[in-house]
């Protein structure tokens, strides 16, 4: 039988004792244990919320600061348990901060509306375990000594991995992507990736946190020049690397269209047509060169591809009538096609390529399928027990989306083979070649119309835009309501080509060339795994070192 023992003087008490103190006057323990309770409690939500400010569109980076405020909480806490929730208090504020407009998409539909709240909520609650449990783990194992400073950034950084990665994981906002994509702070991620950005940047702040703690004055004060050290190195690295960047840019002219179209004035009939309208008007827009290619976002026309390319359809022949010949159109589009062996029917979020020879109607030059599909939004993880419940009826989702293969490059008539990344997919790492295979640009097209003009639609132009400076590739970004832009292969939007949420209009670009290939390109998550592994053992490496 086991039983908590009293905790070491590192861990410093900030929650409240059990039960009140015995000093004779007990309304004012309870009080003073009301008080350290409810700081705690502030303290934590802080923490998280200040984390999650420090992230574009807000871009406070003092905000960093709630790190180390997160590991005092953590090691200070007077038992396993305390800490777990000072872990969940932390993630459920930055992530409320961070993915409150997810409610903005429960409101499109006024039948929905009544659940916003709890998607505000639940989502933040659940992501938070995440990071409850890297700090009740931390809490558990922290070693005395600056050196903790390491193992709290790898059991946290492990811990934002597996969110990325659980239930085909949510990536959003993870600490690396802090830096605005296309800082000098951002370049790391073309070596290490940006989970591996997110070891440096949770370490170099963190090692700010023993300057609040106890032990020798020269070691807490040593731990922060390193860490500040290592910011400065990061900015210098950066800096060196966008000077020696040099744009080319090729022949491809890319034009992306953006129609402006809400969520909500998607699905009538009426609305349908006026949506045909904008999209070919906006095509076929006269310009002082021919566009190559041109990119229509993620659910562009309310329609299934195979109602759109039916024969006969009125839409399909005012596309092919504004597209010119020799020009290449990549359209995102639902489709359906029938069940193996007469099963079910199965439905995929594709990107068509679609190609003028100068015949009439257009070809199909290329298909792909999303690979890494939205859970509740296009389909439910544990379908069963989901169904039993009626989750499936609360979220109006009739059948679930299938997974097309793993992300792989389409080449097209006209154009440098391109690698698709539909919407959600662009939040991910890896999923683009960095060696043999690598396509010549990226295109990520999305349809964050469902957030309206929130903080979500700008992170995740951040986010993509993390694609590029890993991978040396530029990204070409479509939405229906903002922000679309030309990206460079250094996360940088090209000479201001962007629309703004609310915009409706086209971005005329030259492609630009590929950037070298980048050691995260060639070597993926390696260098990230090897300093998670280096922060687990580093308590060991300590107590070995300490008895020489």
């Amino acid at each position: 039988m086991t039983t908590e023992t009293t905790p070491d003087p590192k861990h410093i008490p900030l929650e409240a004792p059990a039960e009140p103190l015995d000093t004779g006057n007990g309304s004012q323990d309870r009080r003073r244990c009301l008080i350290i309770r409810f700081g705690r409690i502030a303290l934590a939500l802080l923490a998280g919320a200040i984390a999650a400010l420090a992230h574009p569109p807000f871009g406070i980076l003092p905000g960093l600061i709630g790190y180390p405020l997160l590991m005092l909480l953590s090691e200070r806490a007077t038992t396993t348990r305390g800490a777990f929730w000072m872990g969940w208090l932390s993630g459920f504020g930055y992530f409320f901060i961070g993915c409150w407009w997810v409610a903005e998409a429960f409101a499109v539909d006024p039948a929905q509306a009544w659940m916003a709240p709890f998607a505000a909520s639940l989502l933040p609650a659940g992501l938070g375990l995440f990071w409850g449990a890297a700090c009740a783990l931390y809490r558990r194992f922290a070693p005395s000594g600056v050196v903790r400073v390491m193992l709290f950034a790898a059991l946290f950084c492990l811990f934002e991995w597996l969110r990325g990665h659980v239930l085909t994981g949510f990536p959003w906002n993870p600490a690396g992507a802090t830096w605005a994509a296309g800082s000098a702070g951002s370049q790391l991620a073309s070596v290490v990736g940006v989970y591996g950005l997110s070891v440096v940047t949770v370490a170099s702040v963190a090692a700010f946190g023993p300057l609040a703690g106890p032990g020798r004055r020269e070691a807490r004060i040593g731990a922060a020049f390193v860490g500040a050290l290592v910011l400065v190195g990061l900015i210098v690295f950066g800096s060196v690397r966008l000077s020696s960047a040099r744009l080319t840019l090729t022949d491809t002219l890319v034009r992306i269209v953006q129609a402006d179209v809400a969520q909500e004035s998607k699905w009538t009939p009426e609305a349908y047509q006026g949506i045909v309208d904008r999209y070919v008007n906006l095509t076929a827009r006269p310009a002082s060169a021919l566009p190559d290619v041109i990119v229509w976002p993620e659910g562009a026309l309310p329609a299934s591809a195979n109602s759109v390319f039916a024969a006969g359809a009125p839409e399909a022949d005012a596309i092919a009538r504004a597209v010119s010949p020799g020009q290449t159109l990549l359209i995102g589009l639902a489709r359906g096609e029938p069940g193996a062996g007469g099963g079910p029917d199965r439905y995929f979020n594709s990107l068509f390529a679609l190609h003028d020879e100068g015949g009439p109607g257009l070809r199909v030059a290329g298909v792909y399928d999303k690979y890494r599909l939205v859970p509740f939004g296009e389909y439910l993880p544990l379908g069963g027990l989901m169904n039993a419940l009626g989750v499936r009826s609360l979220v109006h989702m009739p059948a679930d989306f299938s997974a097309g293969a793993r992300p792989a490059p389409i080449s097209l008539p006209n154009a440098p083979t391109v690698q698709p990344l539909i919407c959600y997919e662009s939040l991910y790492p890896g999923f683009t070649p960095g060696g043999t295979g690598r396509p010549r640009w990226i295109v990520n097209v999305s349809n964050d119309a469902w957030f309206g003009r929130t903080s979500g639609p700008l992170q995740h132009l951040n986010l993509a835009s993390y694609r590029a400076i890993e991978t040396g590739l530029p990204v070409v970004r479509a939405t229906p309501t903002g922000v679309s832009a030309m990206i460079d292969p250094w996360g940088r939007v090209v000479q201001d080509q962007r629309l703004e949420p609310g915009e409706s209009g086209v971005i005329d670009a030259r492609l630009p060339e590929p950037a070298a290939p980048t050691p995260y390109g060639r070597f993926g998550d390696l260098i990230f795994w090897l300093m998670i592994a280096g922060g687990l053992l580093s308590p060991g490496l300590a107590v070995l070192r300490s008895r020489r």
